[in-house]
């Protein structure tokens, strides 16, 4: 009983960090200490989750659209036949990723509104005795589902 309670808990601490939570308050929240936490992070690494949450669609293109720029002027500034030859599949793969977001924008839309209503449960949660970390834990399992599902399509 007691690991599925700590299960419960490190989900939950999961959850925290997601939504952008420090990890000495995480640890306060969760009764665990920050070196627990700081190790979950670690193994399991939810700063690369975290970081891959919360980046957005625009930042993305405009990461990619960025780093076409770059192409650009380093082809421009060489005589390099190789980097010349290899410009137009270059082009086409970051196409086809700009391509591909725009595609998936319902996707990404959908994790924004999942990340916002994470951070109104975790408020919620000091308000309302009905919210539970086991509450929060079954509705990320769902939204992780239904993303899941979607990107597959």
């Amino acid at each position: 009983m007691a690991k599925s309670n700590n299960d419960s808990k490190k989900e939950f601490a999961r959850i925290l960090f997601m939504q952008g939570e420090a990890q000495n308050v995480i640890a306060e929240k969760t009764g665990f200490s920050t070196v627990t936490i700081n190790k979950w992070v670690k193994a399991g690494d939810w700063e690369a989750l975290r970081a891959a949450a919360t980046i957005t669609r625009p930042e993305l293109v405009n990461k990619l659209l960025r780093s076409i720029n770059n192409l650009l002027d380093e082809v421009n500034n060489t005589k390099d036949p190789k980097l010349l030859a290899a410009l137009g599949d270059k082009l086409s793969k970051f196409a086809s990723t700009i391509e591909k977001l725009d595609k998936k924008a319902n996707v990404v839309d959908a994790i924004e509104v999942f990340m916002a209503f994470g951070r109104w449960m975790q408020y919620r949660q000091t308000v309302d005795p009905e919210v539970t970390p086991e509450l929060i834990k079954a509705i990320n399992k769902f939204q992780d589902l239904y993303i899941s599902e979607q990107l597959n399509k």
